[in-house]
Formats: C-alpha cells, sequence, structure tokens
C-alpha cells in the first residue's frame, strides 16, 4: 500500500492515511520521521479552500438514483466517515481521497447565487433537488459560513422542491424555512443513522452526532411537520447488519416516515482506505468484514454495476434485503413520504421580490 503512513491512530479522524491520487504524476512517501516529512504525517487541522464554479446544479442519470438533480455547496467532508463514496472525487480537485478529504474542504460560497441564476435560466424545467448528491450540506463549517441556508431561502422563494440528506443536527438551525416549505409539499429530509453502537461510531463516523442525537432530529422535524425517513446506510456486514431493526424501531419511534438502506462498497481509494482503516479499529475481525463485504458483490470489494452496487448480491445481500423489509414493515407498517410538488415553481415570483 503506497500510502502516508504513522504509528499513531488518528482519533478524531477516519481516514489514518492519504492514499495517493491516481491522477498525480508525483507522490508523497514518508522516508523519515523528521524534516520535510514532517507536516504530511500530521494530523493537522481543516483547511477550507475556495472555489468559483459556473454552476452548481448537477444533473445524473444513474438508474440507481432517484434525484436527477443535485446540489453540493461543499466538497469534502469533515465528518470524516471512512466508506464515504464521495471520498473518491476529491481526486479531481488534486488531493488525496484520504485524510484530505476531511480536512481540506472546498467551498462554494456563491452556490445560492448560482442557484438563483439557473432557475431563472431560459428553458429551466424544475426537478426535485437533493442537497447533498455528495458531501453532507450541514457539515460543520456550515455553522460559520451558512451557505446551505441561504440556497434554502432561494428555494423557499422560488418554491423548488428539495430533498436533504444528511447526519449533523445543524439541520435543525433552518427549521424557520423548512417549516414553511413542507406545508406546501416542498421539502422532504432523510437523516442517516447506520448503528446505534456509540463506540462504532465514533471510530466510523468520527465527528458526526450521535445516533441519539439524530434520532432528536427526527423527532423535531417530524413535530414541525417535516416529512423525513432514516437511511440505514451503508450497511457493513460483519460491523453494523445486526443493528438493522433496532436502527429502524427507534427511527420509527421518533417519527420517521419511511427507511431506506445500502450495503457498502468499496470503490477506488476507499477500499485501500477501507482495509487499513478496520484493521486498525478492528483487528480482530477485520479480514471476516472483508470477506463479507466481498461476498455481496461478486467477491470483491469494489462493485460498479448498475442496479447492483448499492443492495449488492448473494446469500448475504439477500439476507441482509429480507431483514431490512421485514424491519420496515413491522416498525413502520405502510407510512410513506408524501411526493414533492413540481407544479409551485415560480422564477418570475423570485425575480420581482429581488427589486425590493
Amino acid at each position: 500500500m503506497d500510502t502516508i503512513q504513522h504509528n499513531e491512530y488518528f482519533k478524531g479522524r477516519g481516514a489514518q492515511v492519504n492514499t495517493h491520487n491516481k491522477f498525480a504524476a508525483q507522490r508523497y512517501v514518508a522516508e523519515h520521521v523528521e524534516g520535510l516529512d514532517e507536516e504530511f504525517l500530521e494530523n493537522s487541522g481543516t483547511q477550507l479552500i475556495d472555489e468559483h464554479p459556473k454552476k452548481i446544479i448537477s444533473t445524473n442519470d444513474s438508474p440507481d438514483l432517484s434525484m436527477g438533480y443535485s446540489a453540493n455547496p461543499y466538497q469534502g467532508c469533515e465528518h470524516g466517515c471512512i466508506y464515504c463514496y464521495a471520498r473518491n472525487a476529491h481526486e479531481y480537485w488534486g488531493y488525496s481521497a484520504g485524510l484530505d478529504f476531511e480536512r481540506k474542504i472546498i467551498v462554494k460560497r456563491n452556490a445560492a447565487e448560482l442557484l438563483e441564476r439557473q432557475f431563472n435560466a431560459k428553458g429551466y424545467k424544475p426537478q426535485v433537488i437533493m442537497l447533498s448528491g455528495n458531501t453532507d450540506c450541514y457539515q460543520p463549517v456550515e455553522r460559520k459560513l451558512k451557505i446551505t441556508r441561504a440556497m434554502l431561502e432561494v428555494m423557499r422563494v422560488y418554491r423548488h422542491p428539495v430533498s436533504i440528506i444528511s447526519k449533523n443536527s445543524l439541520i435543525l438551525r433552518d427549521l424557520d424555512i423548512l417549516s414553511e416549505m413542507a406545508p406546501l409539499g416542498l421539502v422532504q429530509v432523510a437523516i442517516s443513522i447506520n448503528c446505534l453502537n456509540e463506540e462504532l461510531r465514533q471510530k466510523m463516523e468520527p465527528r458526526t452526532v450521535t445516533a441519539k442525537g439524530r434520532l432528536k432530529v427526527i423527532q423535531q422535524l417530524t413535530e414541525a411537520g417535516i416529512p423525513v425517513m432514516v437511511m440505514c446506510a451503508p450497511i457493513i456486514p460483519g460491523l453494523n447488519s445486526d443493528e438493522v431493526p433496532e436502527v429502524i424501531k427507534a427511527a420509527a419511534a421518533h417519527g420517521a416516515k419511511g427507511a431506506g438502506y445500502t450495503i457498502v462498497r468499496l470503490n477506488g481509494a476507499i477500499g485501500e482506505l477501507f482495509t487499513d482503516w478496520v484493521h486498525k479499529a478492528f483487528p480482530d475481525r477485520a479480514e471476516k468484514v472483508l470477506h463479507s463485504i466481498a461476498a455481496c458483490h461478486g467477491g470483491k470489494l469494489n462493485d460498479s454495476r448498475w442496479g447492483v452496487r448499492m443492495r449488492g448480491e448473494g446469500k448475504l445481500a439477500e439476507s441482509i434485503h429480507q431483514l431490512f423489509k421485514v424491519s420496515v414493515k413491522r416498525y413502520m407498517g405502510e407510512r410513506k413520504l408524501p411526493e414533492l410538488r413540481l407544479d409551485l415553481f415560480a422564477p418570475k415570483r423570485g425575480r420581482q421580490l429581488d427589486l425590493f
């Protein structure tokens, strides 16, 4: 494994190494424990890097995703979830999918302005926008920068539907906007919870809110009239797969109207990062976990096949699917999220308000 290594376990970080960026011609290696290598070995603080994109709405044609539009005010995520599929995208920016992903956060400060510009573009047709399709729009830096909130304010004015996925309680800051959009059928929220085991959460998702905290978020959103579901994702066989029923039961008890799941897949640099992490965090069961993941993906840790990659295949994947299905039926019954409305979108309304 050609990575920057260190004997110390970096607490508060998911990745324990910086994997090589496949797009880079050169790479850093640790040949000495002092001198020039030192800055690359340290668990340094978070750095914000400004980006100035020309548009903020992205489109996707993946048959595995229901949302056609997504918007990402940030790239990279300080939450540090070791399994995050978005890590690979950081390589396109010239950084590592490892520690760089967690401590070099790319910020799009003009996201709300770009959003409004695209709403007013000739021929724009509204579809539900997912915040975020890549990294968490409510990660810690959002508390200060408020880019996500500014985007929601634009959506409220233009009456544009939005679906939010997050694992951070910071979303409660924006209850005033969300509670105004909800009665119009313009917002739904998914809160990610994939385990209730706090020891596992601290290692796997080091800078996220506790499961108890996220359950309270579900409850408060529900009480405010905002439709919310739980995303039990990703399920990692041998680590959190046994918790599926309890997660769904707890989410239902706090008001969740639906549930979804994915089985972890370790594409690109994530396979190397996860393998390194699981051997350090859970050395007694690391190989069993890796073999179980591979068993769900045709014997490999990675899986890019449409229609299969998110849910896996084989006996183990099918047993997880059945466990999830039975749990949802038992604890959620016939609950379901209401469909979001597209017919209220009003670009002229937004432009008129801009005049005042």
